[in-house]
């Protein structure tokens, strides 16, 4: 004959497994902070690619090829899914600050401040630019395509750049807020 263990026994059971202690009394802080280095990472890779693979090659064609090309991918990258990671880093970031722990909440502070950064350089800087390049028309119709792309080229690669170093420093302060959070 087996007896089922009393409440306060399987309590007392459970509260001496550490393991399952912390399970317990875990929050939403560490499923926060994966899921906000996951955005942040989508983030910090579209800028580290553009700024290393699509605007050098893109400096290598000819005007009609450039404006043609980034007023293209200017329209295609509005979309939900980027759309999601673009603003979703931030609130993320924002959202892993509140529920982290002490010791990781510093860095995801600073993670969530470079996130913010990285949609400022956007709106005040790259979208008036694709905004502008949009603006001037179809490729067969702009009459100086050469003033069209160096009104564009040099700021837009420039604030890019900007944006990949403030998404990767929020991507590296979220991990950083997960190994504290671990510790």
């Amino acid at each position: 004959m087996t007896t089922t263990p009393s409440a306060e026994a399987l309590s007392s059971q459970l509260s001496t497994n550490p393991a399952l202690t912390a399970a317990m009394t875990s929050n939403a802080g560490g499923p926060l902070l994966l899921a906000a280095a996951v955005v942040a990472g989508l983030q910090a890779g579209t800028y580290f690619t553009w700024a290393t693979g699509v605007m050098p090659g893109l400096a290598r064609v000819d005007d009609r090829t450039f404006v043609d090309a980034v007023q293209q991918m200017n329209v295609a990258i509005v979309n939900p899914v980027f759309i999601a990671t673009f603003l979703g880093a931030p609130v993320l970031a924002g959202a892993a600050a509140v529920f982290a722990g002490p010791q990781a909440r510093p860095w995801a502070i600073a993670a969530t401040v470079l996130a913010v950064g990285t949609l400022v350089i956007s709106f005040a800087g790259n979208i008036p630019l694709n905004d502008a390049l949009a603006a001037a028309g179809p490729v067969d119709k702009i009459k100086d395509l050469a003033v069209v792309r160096a009104d564009f080229e040099s700021l837009w690669v420039k604030l890019n750049i900007g944006r990949c170093l403030t998404s990767a420093g929020a991507l590296a302060c979220l991990a950083m807020a997960g190994l504290r959070a671990r510790g």
